[in-house]
């Protein structure tokens, strides 16, 4: 073995990443469905003509916070997309190698966002 830089991490490797995924993908999914049953249940307390004129005024905080439990069950939805595509990644052997230099993402960072398809290098360096 040389010092020559790796170009793909290693089958056990990409298994303890695909654990780590999947422990975060049932998380993910298990909050998005909280999001959703929550939303689902501010929908129905809105037919709710009992409590006659205050529920005028509830009305705006309500439409907020519906629109913020949107916001977020669309970006949890988006986070679990990105975790189904890392799988994928997995499956064909590309997991870890940066989209953008086509290096070995280093495993800190995988562990820390295991989602991600770039680089700190090729991230910071489109923001400039």
């Amino acid at each position: 073995m040389g010092n020559e830089e790796k170009t793909r991490y290693s089958d056990a490797e990409l298994a303890e990443f695909e654990t780590l995924i999947n422990e975060k993908l049932d998380k993910a999914k298990g909050e998005l469905k909280i999001l959703k049953d929550t939303l689902n249940k501010s929908n129905d307390e809105g037919t709710d003509t009992t409590s006659g004129n205050t529920k005028v005024l509830e009305d705006g905080a309500d439409t907020a916070e519906k629109e913020n439990l949107s916001q977020l069950a669309a970006r949890q939805q988006k986070f679990i997309n990105n975790l189904e595509n890392a799988l994928i990644r997995i499956k064909n052997g590309t997991y870890g190698v940066c989209s953008v230099t086509g290096k070995l993402i280093s495993k800190e960072r995988l562990k820390a966002v295991p989602h991600t398809t770039q680089s700190i290098e090729a991230k910071l360096s489109q923001q400039n």
